[in-house]
């Protein structure tokens, strides 16, 4: 077995995904994952699909990614078990959506003035009916347009470049809508998801103090990128910090070459007990369950 029997952080087509969660609860049995979490990017539209398709004494997490910038920098939060009819939660989920579509702006316009790439008004109309559009969704346009052979080529040339990384939520308000609504916040890959540089020891520091001082619960140590040092590094921090852990893959399906139930880069299975926010939760998977 090289899959752990948990995953809390996942993506369907709510968000940058390309398994509608219909899919994803099939591939999630079929993988004997026993515990998982849908975390779309901003949106938690997927989620009544999930739980209308549930069965077969699989666990389902509701959860959702929210796009953070601080004094410390960008970050993502996760949150999990929120109560989403939360006046200050669905304050905080209206304004994350708004800046998505002024992100999506800023970034059809960088693509259209500066790489002069062509883009039809129905096409731009296309990408604003869309729930919450992602750097994958560009990325693919642009392959389309001849412009680019992979969606990394296309997101590192284009769509990086377009200086819209800051149009997003400030981390203390996300923190707090989600402690307010009842939800358990997470630091989200805290020293850099896929396809992102890691962060320094200085930089993770001072990130951690400031999330700290907002109220945050818990870190995601165990990532399908991450190395054994990094994910021991990141259990010290959450030990000395009083800090729940949790672990996911990031699955993105074929948007990104990672799979699901993957919480290290060895590809090692993970025991649940290591993951103290399912106790938090009020979850027990035996590490020997099958």
């Amino acid at each position: 077995m090289n899959r752990s029997l948990v995953d809390m952080h996942m993506h369907s087509t709510a968000s940058d995904g390309t398994d509608d969660p219909k899919l994803l609860v099939e591939k999630v049995r079929a993988a004997g994952i026993r515990v998982f979490a849908l975390t779309d990017h901003d949106t938690i539209a997927g989620l009544d699909e999930i739980s209308g398709n549930l069965s077969g004494g699989i666990r389902f997490v509701p959860g959702i990614e929210f796009s953070c910038i601080s004094e410390a920098g960008r970050c993502h939060i996760l949150g999990y078990n929120c109560d989403t009819a939360h006046s200050a939660f669905r304050e905080t989920l209206e304004e994350g959506v708004r800046l998505r579509r002024v992100k999506l702006t800023k970034r059809l316009d960088y693509l259209r003035d500066v790489c002069h790439v062509p883009i039809t008004d129905a096409e731009r109309e296309e990408f604003f009916r869309m729930k919450s559009v992602g750097k994958p969704h560009l990325a693919k346009f642009l392959i389309s347009k001849g412009m680019a052979t992979s969606i990394w080529e296309a997101i590192d040339r284009y769509i990086n470049p377009s200086g819209t990384e800051d149009s997003r939520l400030p981390s203390e308000m996300v923190v707090r809508a989600i402690l307010a609504s009842g939800g358990v916040p997470v630091w989200a890959h805290p020293l850099g998801g896929e396809g992102e540089r890691r962060l320094g020891r200085e930089e993770f520091d001072a990130g951690l103090r400031y999330l700290l001082a907002c109220g945050l619960r818990g870190l995601e140590c165990f990532y399908s990128r991450y190395t054994e040092n990094e994910i021991a590094g990141l259990l010290d921090a959450a030990g000395e910090s009083h800090l729940l852990v949790s672990g996911g893959s990031d699955y993105h399906g074929k948007n990104k070459n990672i799979e699901m139930g993957t919480l290290n880069a060895g590809l090692r299975p993970v025991n649940p007990e290591k993951l103290t926010l399912l106790k938090e939760l009020g979850i027990r998977v035996p590490w020997n369950s099958v």
